[in-house]
């Protein structure tokens, strides 16, 4: 095996770092404000991301993104990690599923959010269905040339900034779970609340009520019933991506730590020079080594033709969980290694500690991970998570 990067890689993940480094002075602002940034300062710092091919990376070239594999949107993520605030959001990354659209959809929805002019936000937790999503109760019921679309939605990443959302519904007396568009402008549309959250972010995750809203058929994605297979897919690419940004997250973390430790002085001395606080580190050190190891890994698998979808979902849930549970490991070891001022909302590691607390939550619980391993293992066995032999 030959884990160095090609000179390609190397040269993303340095535009990936540079990038990321502009980022970073705009992350005070942000706190300040409570997340939000001007929209103009947005906009910039979007053309930026389009301009160092860091904008809609898990879209083709064809369609006008990077044509970046797994594997190359895992190294660009683990540095937008970096930054706090959020801000790596503004690098957008469209859902993925926007890619089995029709020609129709992908020119009215999809190829607008590559070229930056749009956003989508995924709509798929309710009241009631959060870890179970089979116990929602958004229905779409038959209408004349469309659907009637009922329901509530909470946590809708980026809803506030969204033009459309995808909101998954079970369609007709079946109740099969399906994806549609829906425009965020239409009637019956009703963004009803905007929460504030432990992380101050650059974008919210309001909840929305829908109440007789028509979809027309032509805004159905994928077909009636494959609702559950595609955001299934989705989740799959964004557990691994959570797993990459957690420990990029990390690494920073790290980085800040070591070197307070090395300028901070007690007792006569640099409290690296203290053998409790080298523990802390090498601890980090090693959290974050075997994540990124095992996250590029997987990424590395998706990208190789034939890869089991069942396998890597179980996969991408053990990379998540792995990463996203190290990352709190070694954001509470920095903050530690801080004392007073790791508890200072201007220090990097304090909003770091807020934010890495929600990727344990978001995108399926770290209980719901460990679930989807456990399936897998009990049916296919411990080889099912095997590095695959050629």
């Amino acid at each position: 095996m030959d884990f160095r990067y090609t000179p390609r890689q190397a040269d993303l993940k340095a535009r990936a770092a540079a990038y990321t480094a502009l980022l970073i002075p705009y992350e005070q602002q942000a706190e300040e404000a409570g997340g939000p940034l001007p929209a103009a300062t947005v906009r910039e710092l979007t053309r930026a991301a389009i301009d160092a091919g860091v904008y809609a990376i898990n879209m083709p070239e064809k369609w006008g993104g990077p044509g970046l594999s797994l594997l190359d949107q895992v190294i660009v993520e683990e540095e937008f990690g970096k930054v706090t605030n959020c801000l790596w959001d503004i690098p957008w990354r469209p859902a993925n599923v926007l890619a089995y659209g029709t020609e129709a959809q992908r020119e009215k929805y999809l190829l607008p959010v590559i070229r930056g002019e749009r956003f989508d936000a995924f709509a798929v937790t309710e009241p009631g269905a959060g870890s179970d999503p089979s116990s929602g109760t958004s229905t779409a019921t038959r209408t004349g040339g469309g659907w009637l679309l009922n329901g509530e939605k909470w946590f809708v990443t980026c809803g506030d900034i969204a033009d459309f959302l995808l909101v998954q519904a079970d369609a007709g007396p079946e109740r099969a779970a399906t994806l549609f568009f829906v425009d965020k402008q239409a009637p019956g549309v009703r963004m009803t609340r905007v929460p504030r959250f432990m992380h101050s972010a650059v974008n919210g995750h309001p909840e929305f009520t829908f109440t007789d809203v028509f979809v027309p058929d032509d805004d159905v994605l994928g077909g009636v019933g494959n609702g559950y297979a595609l955001t299934k897919e989705w989740f799959t690419d964004e557990r691994l991506m959570i797993a990459a940004r957690t420990t990029g997250a990390a690494e920073r973390a790290l980085q800040l730590a070591r070197d307070w430790a090395v300028e901070r002085r007690q007792f006569g001395s640099p409290i690296a020079d203290f053998q409790l606080v080298q523990g802390m580190l090498a601890d980090c050190a090693v959290d974050i080594a075997v994540n990124r190891a095992y996250t590029h890994q997987v990424a590395w698998e998706a990208d190789q033709p034939g890869a089991d979808p069942k396998t890597l979902h179980a996969k991408a849930s053990t990379a998540k969980l792995a990463a996203s549970e190290a990352a709190g490991r070694v954001i509470d070891r920095c903050v530690q290694i801080f004392g007073g001022r790791g508890y200072d909302r201007s220090y990097p590691v304090e909003r770091l500690y807020r934010e890495l607390r929600v990727d344990r939550i978001w995108e399926g619980t770290s209980e719901i991970q460990r679930l989807i391993i456990a399936n897998e293992l009990i049916k296919r066995g411990t080889r099912a998570l095997d590095l695959p032999l050629p």
